[in-house]
């Protein structure tokens, strides 16, 4: 791996190290303390984390550790679709609207209209048929539905790929259309700079810039989540303390 170098030629090194730097500071907020009011917020399943840990042979210090973990990166996830769609804005013809698409990129034969997913499964059927059918009404109602091209990219795509986006709505598949398609983010970074191994150099020089920014970046500190201990201080049986949590008010719950 390189070291303190910059190999990417399509965003300038000091817009990249922006965006790096905004992107860690997005961060900070999942770097705080989870306290016992923000851990149960969405009311934690304590049946669930019973199965959990005897299932996997765990304790509750640990199981409870994962479900920590596992909400921080529900919200980390969406840090990095910012980084992602964000990243654009600085790219030669694309733009990122505040609404309507992702990404927006004029190009000399086609404009891209983007919706962008992290990941090709994390769409359901509902918001896969609302997407496609905002695609064909901009297919038939735009001013340059004759050089449009709108498209659903995923960054973890099932593979490289730049094909048509064909799915069913009410039990009808619906026809390719050439206009609409789907792309993994290796294409679509081909699409916008010209280079077939854009986001191979993109993702090279990654680990070289956040490590440059993190040493300058002195004050990201992890703090100490107070969950275990907040739960100690209601009963000194963990699993009773899930209880209380959860069914305070169910029959037979009054501890």
């Amino acid at each position: 791996m390189y070291e303190n170098s910059y190999y990417l030629d399509f965003i300038k090194e000091e817009d990249f190290d922006l965006h790096v730097k905004n992107t860690i500071k997005e961060y900070k907020d999942t770097l705080k303390a989870i306290d016992l009011k923000k851990f149960n917020s969405n009311i934690i399943d304590p049946i669930k984390l019973l199965f959990d840990k005897e299932v996997y042979n765990k304790n509750f210090e640990e199981i409870i550790k994962f479900e920590i973990q596992r909400q921080r990166d529900k919200s980390n996830s969406n840090i990095i679709g910012y980084f992602h769609q964000n990243l654009f804005k600085y790219l030669k013809n694309c733009k990122v609207p505040k609404e309507g698409w992702d990404v927006i990129f004029l190009g000399e034969e086609n404009n891209y209209y983007i919706e962008m997913k992290n990941k090709h499964n994390t769409m359901n059927s509902s918001s896969s048929a609302k997407t496609y059918m905002k695609m064909q009404n901009h297919l038939l109602t735009s001013k340059d539905r004759d050089k449009s091209i709108c498209a659903l990219v995923e960054v973890i795509a099932k593979k490289s790929q730049n094909i048509p986006w064909v799915i069913t709505i009410d039990k009808i598949k619906q026809q390719p259309c050439e206009s609409l398609r789907r792309i993994s983010i290796d294409k679509f970074y081909e699409i916008v700079t010209g280079d077939k191994e854009a986001f191979k150099k993109l993702c090279f020089q990654l680990p070289i810039t956040i490590k440059k920014i993190l040493q300058k970046e002195k004050e990201l500190n992890i703090e100490k989540d107070k969950v275990l201990e907040e739960l100690r201080l209601i009963d000194d049986d963990i699993l009773v303390s899930l209880y209380k949590l959860a069914f305070s008010t169910y029959e037979g719950f009054s501890f």
